[in-house]
């Protein structure tokens, strides 16, 4: 059992989305050498950590950090798509979340913003730049394990390439 579906109060937070329909269609779906729903899971779940033991809003993370990639995609993607796709997906994915659950200004945020700063729009809250920091180092360590990096690597090239937008 995932360390995510150990944690009860993790779990009671985000039942809700587990349980829709058209949300676990991304269990299906690809993503970074995972499926989109076990890298949502992942990004939710540390996101969720970080928040609480910061004394954020550690509820709304869940939820926004679970419906980041919340977006629904053909298998047959070229390569060209899913490089589009890197710069529309966070609009997407807010679209489709919206559509399914009752989001907060918070939560909204953290789905629009996940990918700064490859897009526009800058987190506006704690949570937000919690999401996208965790999203990234996730993303990192799938990418480096479906391409065998060494991780060490990856990791010191996501810390170089942080901190030059951070300056």
């Amino acid at each position: 059992m995932s360390v995510q579906k150990q944690d009860l109060e993790f779990m009671g937070i985000v039942k809700n989305i587990l349980d829709n329909k058209e949300f676990k269609k991304i269990e299906t779906i690809e993503h970074h050498g995972v499926s989109r729903f076990d890298h949502s899971m992942r990004v939710a779940y540390y996101s969720y950590k970080v928040a609480k033991f910061m004394h954020l809003d550690y509820v709304k993370t869940a939820r926004g950090g679970l419906l980041h990639d919340f977006f629904l995609s053909p298998e047959d993607r070229t390569n060209k798509d899913r490089f589009i796709s890197t710069f529309v997906h966070p609009k997407e994915a807010l679209e489709t979340a919206k559509l399914h659950f009752d989001l907060t200004k918070k939560e909204e945020d953290m789905i629009r913003s996940h990918m700064f700063p490859i897009n526009p729009s800058v987190p506006k809250y704690a949570e937000s730049w919690i999401v996208s920091t965790v999203d990234k180092i996730v993303a990192a360590e799938e990418l480096s394990l479906k391409f065998k990096f060494k991780i060490k690597y990856v990791y010191s090239l996501l810390m170089l390439f942080m901190f030059n937008f951070i300056r």
